[in-house]
């Protein structure tokens, strides 16, 4: 998890981890934990994360260099259809 780009997210737009925690209605020492890997983050976290800093989960947990946010509302069908 300590490739995960929280932390350089948060420092790049410079933010305290207290903000952040503050956003997520966590307390700083949980949102600390989740930066280090100590803690695993929940799905809803990393998506209000993603929102907050308009990218994608993929892109905050290191599974795409793409930063750019996907498109929000979409259906995607099915390859079978």
């Amino acid at each position: 998890m300590n490739r995960w780009r929280i932390r350089d997210l948060r420092e790049d737009g410079d933010y305290a981890q207290k903000e952040i925690a503050a956003y997520l209605g966590i307390d700083q020492r949980t949102y600390s934990n989740y930066e280090i890997g100590k803690r695993v983050m929940p799905i809803e976290h990393l998506d209000a994360l993603a929102d907050f800093y308009h990218t994608s989960i993929d892109y905050l947990v290191g599974r795409t260099d793409i930063e750019k946010p996907y498109p929000k509302g979409k259906s995607h069908e099915s390859a079978d259809t």
